[in-house]
């Protein structure tokens, strides 16, 4: 997997996938253009941890300086530098019917210390930013026809 070649390493990550109809390159598409908040239980959650506002997830990961690393016609990686490294791919492979589309984010702290206190962080936001991805994957295949 492309992530594997910029963050192999890390202390957390959470993959999400979902069934897509339609081809992987489009399924990509879809996802680097969906809505950065589709509806709006994520517009509140990004409100209310104070996250930049984007329209697009592509955007979103721009403003919040994850920067794309590689891109093929089916897969996607971006990464962060710093204290704290987080890379986040989508990759979508072919499937009966369409394609399957994963989101993976991985991080990484630097230190001991930054890993204590991102643990004590993520144990509080984890479950929303599954939560997030999970509502991306529909929302892709809201457009896709699914």
């Amino acid at each position: 997997m492309p992530i594997d070649d910029w963050l192999p390493e890390y202390d957390v990550h959470e993959r999400h996938e979902r069934r897509i109809a339609a081809s992987p390159e489009r399924a990509l598409e879809l996802a680097l253009t969906t809505p950065a908040a589709p509806d709006r239980l994520v517009a509140t959650l990004f409100r209310l941890r104070g996250v930049p506002r984007a329209d697009t997830l592509a955007e979103l990961l721009e403003a919040l300086a994850i920067r794309e690393r590689e891109r093929t016609s089916t897969s996607f990686v971006a990464l962060s530098e710093g204290r704290i490294r987080i890379a986040v791919d989508f990759v979508a492979r072919d499937a009966e019917a369409g394609s399957v589309l994963s989101t993976e984010t991985r991080v990484l702290a630097a230190d001991a210390r930054s890993r204590v206190a991102f643990r004590a962080y993520w144990l509080v936001v984890g479950p929303f930013s599954a939560l997030i991805r999970r509502r991306w994957l529909r929302s892709v295949a809201k457009a896709a026809g699914a």
